[in-house]
């Protein structure tokens, strides 16, 4: 069994680039990534037949290199260096939506953004009717607060 294994250790490091591509779609910190690509070159140097020592010696030297240049990178340029990026509801406050539902003064209403339908409430004294155009200015728990544009 122990022989199958070592001669086929190209398979375990397959499955566990795989494993780590799907673990960094859940974290999206372009961290996880870092050991998948480990992972493929130790798959490269388990087919040019190296031992399972230097199989981990280069997975912990591409893992480390991947650190230290495509996880910069990455973040340069898909996260823009953001130090606070709003996450969830929080990247609704400053958007516009249109009221699907009047927003009564005093009441609540419903505003839909990007197919998304949220309750909202507005400190206007006047009703707000269906079809309006109006800006996200707050939020609390679930429900949004507007503005008219």
């Amino acid at each position: 069994m122990i022989d199958y294994i070592l001669t086929n250790m190209w398979q375990i490091w397959a499955i566990v680039a795989v494993i780590c591509l799907i673990l960094e779609l859940s974290s999206g910190d372009f961290f996880i990534i870092c050991f998948s690509i480990g992972a493929v070159f130790a798959v490269i140097a388990a087919a040019l037949g190296l031992s399972v020592y230097w199989q981990l010696v280069v997975f912990a030297v591409f893992t480390a290199i991947a650190i230290f240049t495509v996880r910069p990178v990455a973040l340069r340029y898909l996260h823009k260096n953001e130090p606070n990026k709003p996450s969830n509801a929080d990247a609704l406050i400053g958007r516009t939506g249109r009221v699907t539902e009047p927003i009564n003064a005093g009441k609540n209403g419903y505003v839909q953004v990007d197919g998304d339908l949220w309750k909202a409430v507005s400190d206007m004294q006047t009703d707000i009717p269906v079809g309006t155009t109006v800006r996200i200015v707050g939020r609390e728990s679930t429900i949004v607060s507007v503005e008219v544009i």
